[in-house]
């Protein structure tokens, strides 16, 4: 009864996300959630009911003298329902699952906006591009490099298809507050997903895959921001402006312009009071500061 005056997003806050790492920044995250939550509530309805069923066992038919209880060989009644209810669970979770997991690798004929996800030892490339599959064109490009973390820059509201290629290992894109990472495949296999982001703000990006000795200084950052800033920031590159500077043309300044989220790890050629800007400056080489 308290529960039905909740919603799922409500109880979960109420708990803890129940172990799921939190809302999402995406439409489909929101969905994966709300399974997450309702399959969780309803293991915890069955918890609670097989656990009362125990305890009442246990008090009911305690001992209470020297005289077997009646010695029954089987209950078919209740060996049909102890037998369908698990299936007839199984079965519903399933169908939710299954439609939730179609909504996500769901991928639509004409999405708003196409990026190319580059994966190569230790870093990033993210290719705008023009429309969909090899033929498409690249109209602004951002890669990272051994002095700067590669900025993905993508708007809220708006539909995004990913497509992914590497040029030497397996890699895994991955950004946690999406909430799932798909692997970068060689050769000619193209992994393709797409998102709805509804929140702005700038997240961490990892890859996912262990991929070699540096594969810990594989980051980027995703700074989520209105279509309109967007807008601003690709005619900004496309007319020849680097990320940075097109990160001014929407007004980010200073430190804003780099990476915010994340910074290179300290190694053991790197002082530990170095930071991003620092390194940037002094031109240090990959080995200490790869993956920016």
């Amino acid at each position: 009864m308290l529960l039905s005056g909740c919603s799922l997003e409500g109880v979960g806050d109420a708990f803890g996300h129940f172990g799921w790492p939190g809302k999402g920044i995406t439409l489909q995250a929101h969905r994966m959630y709300d399974l997450w939550i309702a399959s969780v509530i309803a293991a915890l309805i069955v918890g609670i009911f097989v656990w009362g069923l125990i305890f009442w066992c246990i008090i009911r038919y305690r001992k209470r003298g020297d005289e077997l209880p009646v010695q029954t060989r089987f209950n078919m009644p209740m060996e049909v329902l102890y037998t369908v209810t698990p299936v007839l669970i199984v079965g519903v979770l399933f169908y939710y699952t299954a439609i939730v997991q179609t909504d996500v690798d769901k991928l639509s004929k004409n999405p708003d906006q196409v990026v190319e996800v580059v994966a190569f030892k230790w870093n990033w490339q993210f290719n705008y591009r023009d429309g969909l599959g090899k033929e498409a064109n690249t109209v602004a490009s951002t890669v990272g490099s051994s002095d700067v973390i590669p900025l993905l820059v993508l708007p809220v509201g708006e539909k995004i298809r990913i497509e992914e290629t590497s040029k030497d290992v397996i890699h895994s894109f991955w950004v946690p507050e999406i909430l799932f990472k798909r692997d970068v495949f060689p050769g000619n296999v193209r992994n393709q997903f797409e998102f709805t982001l509804d929140k702005e703000g700038r997240y961490v990006g990892r890859c996912a895959e262990l991929c070699g000795t540096y594969h810990a200084f594989m980051n980027f950052e995703l700074v989520v921001v209105s279509p309109e800033r967007f807008d601003t920031f690709l005619q900004a590159k496309e007319g020849g402006a680097t990320t940075q500077e097109a990160m001014g043309a929407i007004g980010y300044t200073g430190d804003q312009q780099y990476a915010v989220t994340t910074e290179p790890f300290n190694t053991r050629r790197q002082k530990n009071s170095w930071n991003q800007r620092d390194a940037v400056a002094s031109g240090t080489g990959a080995v200490t500061t790869a993956g920016k």
